[in-house]
C-alpha cells in the first residue's frame, strides 16, 4: 500500500511544478535535482520568489535569504560601510555585514561592493543600497550554508551584440498617405500586425523568455485589461522596450517577469 505524501513532499512537488511552468523546457535533470534539494532541505520556494533561474543556474534572492534567516530565528544582522573602499563622487561603495545566528554566535562576515560598472541600469544611482544588500546576502549565505549565488550579487550583463540585419528589422516601415504602413513590397495594412507579432515571438525565442509572463507584462505596460484592447502603437512600443531591455540587461528583465508569476499565483 502506497504511503500518502506528507506536507513536505507536496511542497516539493508543487515547487517543481511551478518551476516547469515558469521556465518551460529549461529544467534539465540536473536543475531538477538541485531544485529538489533546495526545496526539500532549505524549504525554499519558487513561487514566493526565493529562487530564480538565470543563465541556466539557480540563484537565491534577497527576500529568499531573509525568509530563510527568519525561519531559523536569526538573532541579528549588522552592516557598516568600509570607508577606505568607498568613493561617493564615483558612486563606489563597499559594505561589511555580520550575521549572528544566535546570541552566542561570533558572527558570519560578508562583503559587498557596487559601482556603476557592476550594477544593472535599472538600479543605477542606488549603488550604496546595492552594496549593502550584496554584503548582507553573502553573510547570510555563509551563515546558513547556501552555496548558490544570490541574484543581487550578479553584476550587470553586457549587451548581447545583434547582427546588423536584425537591427534594421527593428525599424517600422514608413506610413503611406492613408495611414497604413507599407512593407516595401506593395502590401500594407494588416500585414504590420503580423510583423509585430513575429518580432515579439523572435524576441521571446532569442532571449529564452516565458511567453505567458511576457503577455502579463505587456498588459501591465499597455495599461489595458487584455492585450487585445491595446492599440497597435502601444504594442509596438512594448516590443521595442522588451527587445532593448532583454539585450541590455536580461537578468533584470527576468526578475521583472518573475514578479508576474508571483502575482498570478496570488490571484489563483
Amino acid at each position: 500500500m502506497n504511503k500518502a505524501p506528507d506536507a513536505k513532499d507536496r511542497h516539493v512537488r508543487s515547487q517543481l511544478g511551478w518551476a516547469k511552468r515558469i521556465w518551460p523546457n529549461q529544467i534539465s535533470q540536473v536543475l531538477h535535482s538541485q531544485l529538489n534539494e533546495l526545496v526539500a532541505r532549505r524549504n525554499l520556494s519558487v513561487i514566493n520568489g526565493d529562487l530564480t533561474l538565470i543563465g541556466g543556474k539557480w540563484h537565491i534572492t534577497h527576500s529568499g535569504l531573509l525568509n530563510l534567516s527568519k525561519r531559523h530565528r536569526c538573532y541579528g544582522i549588522r552592516t557598516q560601510p568600509v570607508r577606505e573602499w568607498c568613493d561617493q563622487s564615483a558612486s563606489r561603495w563597499a559594505f561589511r555585514a555580520i550575521v549572528f545566528r544566535s546570541i552566542s554566535c561570533r558572527g558570519f562576515v560578508g562583503y559587498g561592493d557596487a559601482d556603476p560598472s557592476n550594477v544593472s541600469s535599472v538600479v543605477r544611482g542606488a549603488e550604496m543600497r546595492v552594496a549593502e544588500t550584496r554584503a548582507v546576502n553573502r553573510a547570510l549565505r555563509k551563515a546558513y550554508g547556501i552555496g548558490i549565488c544570490s541574484v543581487e550579487e550578479i553584476g550587470s550583463v553586457a549587451p548581447v551584440p545583434r547582427p546588423e540585419t536584425e537591427r534594421k528589422t527593428r525599424k517600422l516601415p514608413p506610413e503611406s498617405a492613408n495611414g497604413n504602413r507599407n512593407d516595401g513590397h506593395g502590401s500594407n495594412g494588416n500585414a504590420n500586425g503580423i510583423r509585430v507579432r513575429d518580432r515579439l515571438c523572435q524576441v521571446i525565442r532569442q532571449h529564452g523568455l516565458n511567453a505567458e509572463l511576457v503577455k502579463a507584462y505587456a498588459i501591465d505596460f499597455c495599461g489595458t485589461k487584455t492585450l487585445r484592447e491595446a492599440s497597435r502603437e502601444q504594442v509596438e512600443n512594448f516590443v521595442t522596450h522588451l527587445a532593448d531591455w532583454a539585450a541590455k540587461d536580461r537578468n533584470a528583465l527576468l526578475c521583472q517577469l518573475n514578479s508576474y508569476s508571483r502575482q498570478q499565483a496570488g490571484a489563483a
